[in-house]
């Protein structure tokens, strides 16, 4: 799983190289961990490889600013384990998230001391694979779709998907994993199973997009075959590879491809959700691979805003790929329907390009990752790169690429997740130059889509920034 989302062809951490341990132009440092008192400090997540490539280390480094100075990895901050993912949990907690494909991961967690210096905490978790993540409450959830127990399967033998949930507490340190079954299979009334690309807390509730997965083998026989619109899509051996891959029996990728569904839950169990339906976009989440980013997120008034990048359209059969653009939604504060009145076209403030992910940054400003050229001109969903951001303004459905980054055929990546404080988004980038350029944090103004230079990372690349409160 890579840590960037950027390239989502890397596979390994990319060298900027002689410049982890040398010398290299650099601005004054900001003071690191010196044993002194903090009340709070800026995290940042950085992987650093030994010059001549040996082996990558992760580094939690400290800086009481974003916008100025330089820190190092060389013999600085605390190393730890990689991580897929970094959450930082308000201003408590930083947690390490760990995705091993068909196996559980080992994650950990972090907090700052009053030295200012940040210690792990003293549990790790094995986490179930996950294919999206969020926070409620005190938990931080994640969420994947599988095969239920072998007491669930059909007359043919075929076993049920359903929801595999995992629950971290994040103040008790403790973990589990749902109790009961929570099928997915006919979960919108179209036969088709279902896996949910994120999980947003807003209005008191939780907030995540069932995503349409096709038919699953058991879903092809279910009431006698009465859900397969097409019967030549129907799987007729075992084939693809990774997240891809697909069994004998089964339809592989959803037949409604012009519909996009929010659910709406109580709690923290995903359960009896109140269901919503548009036709003005396509599902609603990023994809590469197996993961399912999280494109719903709420405006500070509650508003929920709704994103599609049109992946679908990237099917290969014409009836499943979608003709609808990339666009937004919204969901009023509270509300149990969509906004019929709002909707806003992506690509034709574009030139048709779409976005891979997407965050909330303050009031009804979000930051979207766009990709470099439209699905219909040479996509590919594992190697085309996404090295331009732009801000969207939810109430006037304006887009506006950012400006002030470096140049995007330089850019290798882009840290995990926007970090926002007073209204300003902080941002990693990481380039690939001959210059041995270090990566920095960039911070963007959502009014004005301009980004500006800040601290300089003495390392391999930004993974993630955050801040921490002492505890």
């Amino acid at each position: 799983m890579k840590k960037f989302f950027l390239y989502p062809i890397f596979s390994a951490v990319v060298l900027l190289a002689g410049c982890v341990f040398s010398s290299c132009d650099k601005e004054e440092p900001v003071k690191p961990d010196d044993g002194g008192e903090s009340s709070s400090a800026y995290v940042i997540a950085a992987t650093s490889e030994a010059e001549g490539g040996g082996t990558a280390a992760s580094y939690l480094l400290t800086s009481d600013v974003l916008n100025t100075g330089s820190v190092t990895t060389y013999k600085n901050g605390t190393i730890t384990e990689s991580g897929s993912y970094w959450v930082y949990f308000q201003d408590k907690y930083l947690f390490r998230l760990v995705y091993n494909q068909g196996s559980a991961g080992l994650s950990s967690s972090y907090i700052l001391n009053d030295k200012g210096s940040v210690v792990a905490r003293d549990n790790t978790y094995k986490i179930k694979r996950f294919t999206s993540y969020g926070t409620y409450k005190n938990y931080l959830i994640t969420s994947s779709t599988g095969d239920l127990a072998e007491e669930h399967k059909d007359e043919h033998g075929y076993l049920p998907k359903g929801f595999l949930f995992s629950y971290l507490d994040v103040e008790q340190e403790t973990f589990g994993s749902n109790e009961e079954p929570v099928f997915s299979e006919n979960y919108l009334g179209n036969g088709e199973y279902v896996t949910l690309a994120g999980i947003l807390e807003s209005n008191g509730k939780i907030y995540s997009a069932p995503i349409p997965m096709g038919l699953s083998q058991y879903g092809v026989k279910a009431e006698g075959g009465k859900y397969v619109k097409y019967d030549d899509l129907v799987k007729t051996q075992d084939g693809g590879t990774a997240s891809s891959s697909y069994k004998k029996g089964e339809l592989q990728w959803t037949q409604y491809p012009n519909e996009a569904w929010v659910a709406v839950y109580d709690d923290e169990k995903l359960t009896t959700p109140k269901l919503m339906k548009t036709d003005k976009i396509s599902y609603a989440c990023g994809r590469y691979r197996s993961q399912y980013y999280q494109t719903i997120w709420a405006a500070d008034n509650g508003d929920v805003y709704v994103f599609s990048p049109s992946y679908a359209k990237t099917m290969e059969d014409d009836r499943q790929k979608t003709t609808l653009p990339a666009g937004v939604v919204r969901i009023k504060a509270g509300a149990n329907e969509f906004d019929k009145n709002y909707y806003y076209n992506i690509e034709s403030q574009t030139g048709g390009n779409s976005f891979l992910r997407c965050w909330h940054i303050t009031e009804d400003y979000f930051l979207l990752l766009m990709y470099d050229v439209p699905f219909s001109v040479g996509f590919n969903a594992v190697k085309t790169p996404a090295t331009r951001l732009a801000v969207f303004k939810g109430e006037t459905g304006k887009l506006t690429y950012v400006t002030g980054l470096p140049s995007p055929e330089t850019i290798v990546g882009f840290a995990d997740t926007p970090y926002s404080e007073n209204g300003t988004a902080y941002v990693g980038v990481t380039t690939k130059t001959d210059d041995k350029a270090y990566p920095a944090v960039y911070s963007i103004d959502p009014k004005t889509a301009k980004a500006s230079k800040g601290l300089v990372v003495e390392a391999t690349q930004i993974d993630a920034v955050g801040k921490l409160a002492a505890k």
